[in-house]
């Protein structure tokens, strides 16, 4: 596929930020007595492609916490924010991807379950800002990844049919939204979804193990 349109997912697509949210939840957990591996991982990879209050949201209800969703949420965006503004590096490869696509014309947004402003924040700590001609986040529409609707907005705002658009995304979760919304699926290697890789290889139209692999 000609990559005139693209989508880029953000944490562990883009930027390798999953360690990071990661290890803010599980500690989160852990200290509410939530130990069991298999338990931890499961609630993981259920809540990678929400946004953070529907993230919070299903902790606190799976594991019967007495914790305030909308507090949880906004005690790990104040943990992440600092992270995002000051050391969230960059995936491998990304830039150089990211300018073989300007050069040849493609067009590209970021749609991402983390806030809009953390994202921008980000991006433009890293330079790569002017790449997109918006930021799309789970909390502007409504909607996590579960769902197809902040693809839909991305679509709409391009001015595009979903079968004209590449997404880029490393959950297993999302890419199944993207392609049953009718979206062209390119699935990215992250290690914190390690476990579901050989899923989104079978449910996307073409994979790739880092960003020096990606074709236009």
């Amino acid at each position: 596929m000609d990559k005139h349109f693209v989508i880029f997912d953000f944490d562990g697509t883009l930027v390798d930020s999953m360690p990071y949210w990661q290890g803010e939840e599980r500690s989160f957990l852990m200290e509410r007595g939530v130990t069991d591996p298999e338990e931890l991982d499961a609630v993981m990879e259920r809540i990678k492609p929400l946004g953070i209050t529907e993230a919070a949201e299903i902790m606190v209800e799976r594991f019967g916490l007495p914790d305030k969703p909308e507090e949880v949420a906004a005690n790990f965006v104040a943990a992440m924010s600092v992270r995002y503004r000051e050391s969230i590096p960059l995936k491998d490869g990304a830039r150089e991807y990211l300018e073989a696509l300007k050069q040849a014309g493609a067009r590209m947004a970021v749609a991402s379950g983390t806030g809009a402003d953390l994202m921008e924040a980000c991006l433009r700590r890293l330079g790569i800002r002017g790449y997109f001609e918006f930021v799309l986040s789970c909390l502007d529409v409504g909607a996590g990844k579960d769902r197809p609707d902040i693809y839909l907005e991305a679509a709409r705002r391009f001015g595009a049919a979903p079968g004209e658009i590449a997404v880029y995304e490393d959950s297993a979760v999302a890419m199944r939204t993207a392609k049953g919304a009718g979206f062209y699926g390119a699935g990215f290697y992250d290690a914190t979804a390690a476990n579901h890789w050989e899923e989104l290889q079978a449910l996307a139209d073409e994979t790739l193990p880092d960003w020096r692999a990606a074709r236009l």
